[in-house]
């Protein structure tokens, strides 16, 4: 006579989540934090072209998202750029990116109205900053 085989505990929990006895993707949406609005803040910079320096007030407006998505553009002291991201899935961290920009930014939200932006970039324009941003009300 056989003996029945046991499954292990892994597949047995996947099975639970594909009937969903899981998270649902609602659930999930709803932890997605909002960052559409005016965020403002100072930036901080360091580069060798230009050594350590304070570009005083810099204002991100994150103009749409959907889902973990969004797009937006900032204002600085040599224009303004456009730029689209996504919240990862720790719903805390957040990565931006420019068509035109040679760097990446990389954020935390730090709480409902608070976020920090950090802009590294290699090459012959190396540089490193961070910008603490409160939303505006």
């Amino acid at each position: 006579m056989r003996r029945p085989r046991k499954l292990a505990p892994w597949p047995a929990a996947l099975a639970l989540v594909g009937l969903g006895y899981g998270p649902s993707v609602a659930e999930d949406d709803k932890a997605i934090p909002n960052l559409v609005g005016t965020w403002v803040g100072e930036n901080r910079t360091v580069s060798d072209k230009k050594g350590y320096k304070i570009w005083g007030e810099k204002t991100v407006e994150i103009t749409e998202q959907q889902d973990r998505r969004f797009r937006g553009h900032f204002t600085y002291p040599d224009g303004t750029k456009n730029f689209f991201g996504v919240i990862y899935p720790d719903n805390v961290s957040f990565t931006w990116v420019a068509s035109d920009s040679h760097g990446y930014n990389h954020g935390r939200i730090l709480g409902p109205d608070r976020i920090a932006a950090c802009y590294v970039e290699s090459g012959p324009e190396a540089t490193a900053g961070c910008a603490d941003l409160a939303r505006k009300k």
